[in-house]
């Protein structure tokens, strides 16, 4: 039952956790960047596989959430003048009660239905967000601080990178733990059959809303370090495509794994990275209309190529792998 069971994966773990912080040492200011929004993507990529991997709530909301735990976060510190280590887990619960709100439709519908609750949901707290502009700034947004300790300030790329890679680190470790439980069973249980696990103890009602709680959390943490990122808040940072890509990274990194999501995160940005590098000879050789759109084909092709021809993700492909090193050179 540990996530690391031998000497080598503690090992292997350690001198992850080295080349990963040293990383801003050696690299340029926009592999920082990089590395810092997949990670602060990884958190809400996460919840929304504990809500929809794990407990099989499909849920196209997660960018309104995120924005909802970005605003609670941006008025906190930017209105009250509250620190950012307590806004940040405030942005985290506010986020998730709001998901319990808009996941008690989940107790009576599911399937389609739930998807597009979890659509108007997303356009609800944009709205709400907009129309309250007094308090969160409407169409032109919030200046918001950066997070500090004392008078050290999180203000250089590389010492931002370091918060949100051990917040990342954090929310990894307690996604692993979450799905381990009892909790995590049941989530299981309710996503493989709900009337069986209801059969047999599990309280729908409760857990159902437990996840929608939880992903949501997530997703709020995952806001907050955005707008304090950005030093701003704007719902222009979470546009409702993003929570269609979020999804998108679920079925290439692989539901129901944690792996999976930072699998699914790390390939499709990788993707537009590779996009973004190839778009200037795209231009070239094709008409530039069609070059400006072969992100969203690309990201589209993919996703529908792991549907066909890898529907369980990156993740199992790691684990077969894994499998096939372990009992090298025998076949079984």
């Amino acid at each position: 039952m540990a996530i690391f069971r031998t000497k080598t994966q503690w090992l292997l773990l350690l001198v992850f956790l080295a080349l990963l912080f040293s990383f801003p040492l050696f690299a340029s200011d926009r592999m920082i960047t990089i590395l810092t929004i997949m990670a602060i993507t990884t958190i809400s990529v996460l919840g929304l596989n504990i809500l929809t991997g794990y407990c099989g709530q499909i849920s196209l909301g997660q960018a309104g959430f995120m924005a909802a735990g970005g605003y609670i976060s941006a008025i906190l510190t930017a209105k009250l003048g509250l620190s950012f280590w307590i806004a940040l887990p405030a942005a985290g619960l506010g986020a998730g009660f709001i998901g319990i709100i808009f996941g008690l439709p989940s107790l009576k519908i599911k399937g389609f239905y739930l998807i597009m609750a979890t659509v108007a949901a997303h356009f609800i707290i944009i709205w709400v967000i907009l129309q309250f502009r007094g308090i969160t700034g409407g169409a032109d947004g919030l200046a918001v601080p950066k997070p500090a300790i004392g008078d050290f300030v999180f203000r250089s790329k590389a010492s931002y990178f370091y918060l949100t890679m051990v917040l990342t680190c954090l929310a990894v470790y307690c996604a692993k733990n979450i799905v381990r439980t009892r909790v995590g069973r049941a989530f299981i249980a309710i996503r493989d059959n709900d009337l069986a696990a209801e059969v047999m103890g599990v309280n729908l009602w409760v857990y159902k809303l437990t996840a929608f709680f939880i992903g949501c959390v997530f997703a709020g943490v995952s806001g907050s370090l955005l707008v304090h990122y950005y030093s701003f808040a704007s719902t222009d940072h979470f546009p409702f495509m993003n929570s269609i890509w979020y999804l998108g990274m679920l079925i290439a990194g692989g539901m129901g794994s944690i792996t999976g999501s930072i699998l699914g995160v790390i390939a499709l940005k990788l993707l537009d990275e590779l996009v973004t590098f190839t778009g200037p000879f795209l231009s070239a050789a094709i008409a530039p209309q069609a070059a400006a759109s072969i992100g969203l084909i690309m990201r589209g092709l993919v996703i529908m190529l792991f549907l066909i021809f890898e529907p369980r993700g990156l993740a199992h492909r790691w684990e077969v792998i894994k499998s096939y090193y372990r009992h090298w050179p025998f076949s079984h």
